[in-house]
Formats: C-alpha cells, structure tokens, sequence
C-alpha cells in the first residue's frame, strides 16, 4: 500500500467526525458516530490500539457559542499490568465541552475553548479519544486478577473529589480541629512541655 493511499484511509477515517458549523441555525442537533480500531491507529497515540465504541453527540447552538455533549460506551484492549495479558475494559462516558465564539483559537480550561469565529468545521475526534482515556481505570488489572481491594480503589478513584463550599450548618471550626487532633501529637506536646 502506497502511503498516498494511506493518508487518504487515515483523512478518511478522522473526517468521519468533522462536523459543519458555517451556517447551523441556532438549535440543537443530534449525531451519531461509531468506530473500532482504524480509530485509535488514526490518532497519534500510544494508549489504546484497539476497542470500538459508539458515541452520541448533542450539539447545541447558540450565537455566543456550541455546547457539545458526548455519551460514548464501548470497551477497548489493554494490557494488564500485572500479567502483560491483553483484556477486554468496558467504558461508558459522558462528558461536554463549550466552544465559545472569538477572534482566536484558545483552551481556557479542560471543559472551554474558544474557537474563532470564522471556523467552518470543527473535528471532534480528539474530544471523543480524550474521553474515552479518561474512563478508564489508572490500573490496568485483567478481571481475573482483581481483587476486591483492587474493585474498591477503581470505584473510589471514580468519585474522589474535594468540597470547596458547602451551604450545609457547620459546627464551630476550632471545635472540629479540637476534635480532629490525632492523639500522638497530644502526646508528643506533652513531652516537648507545651
């Protein structure tokens, strides 16, 4: 195979995802993508080579911006890192990101970008590929060598997060830190006299 014939497979391939913006009107609009393993070989990436997957995309449009929101299930290959053997990880995803309209091409945070305003297609491939990597577990362990320690780190890894605000009653804070005090440290500040 000569490599003009691969590179119009590969355009071939990724243009699957482009999708027209120059002159949507401003409503909301329904796509549906499906791939396998050409996918991932097309990307210029070293974490999945092989998987399929069906994605659902929600596009809304306003005059100010787009809103994309994708739900894609599937399962990919890995390599489990215990064993070296290759396994079968499902994923299902749902994620969104905000193309906002300016005068240049700029990511303000993992969710916003903006996109100058005289784009006429944007390729949502690379949005679907991060995605699908984001689903998947940080350890790759085969289904038959996980444990029930191993289940429990991947389903609270899922759902770590932090509280920045909450509206709730709070007890007074320097009563909590009284009570959050590890009893060694009290010990040792007996020793050092305090």
């Amino acid at each position: 195979m000569t490599f003009a014939v691969l590179l119009t497979e590969k355009v071939k391939e990724l243009s699957k995802y482009n999708i027209d913006i120059y002159g949507l009107e401003d409503k909301q609009y329904d796509y549906d993508m499906e791939s396998g393993d050409a996918f991932f070989q097309e990307l210029e990436q070293d974490l999945i080579e092989q998987g399929h997957f069906k994605t659902h995309v929600v596009l809304n449009k306003s005059a100010t911006m787009i809103q994309l929101n994708f739900h894609t299930i599937g399962s990919v290959t890995l390599t489990c890192d215990r064993s070296l053997e290759p396994f079968e990880e499902p994923f299902d995803s749902d994620e969104r990101i905000i193309l906002k309209f300016g005068d240049h091409d700029e990511e303000l945070t993992d969710e916003i970008e903006i996109i100058n305003r005289n784009t006429h297609r944007i390729n949502i491939a690379r949005y679907i590929f991060d995605f699908i990597a984001l689903s998947l577990p940080v350890k790759k362990i085969h289904p038959d060598l996980r444990s029930e320690e191993d289940e429990v780190e991947l389903e609270e890894g899922e759902e770590d997060g932090v509280l920045v605000y909450s509206s709730a009653d709070m007890e007074d804070p320097e009563t909590e830190e009284e009570e959050k005090v590890d009893p060694r440290w009290e010990a040792l500040k007996k020793l050092k006299g305090e």
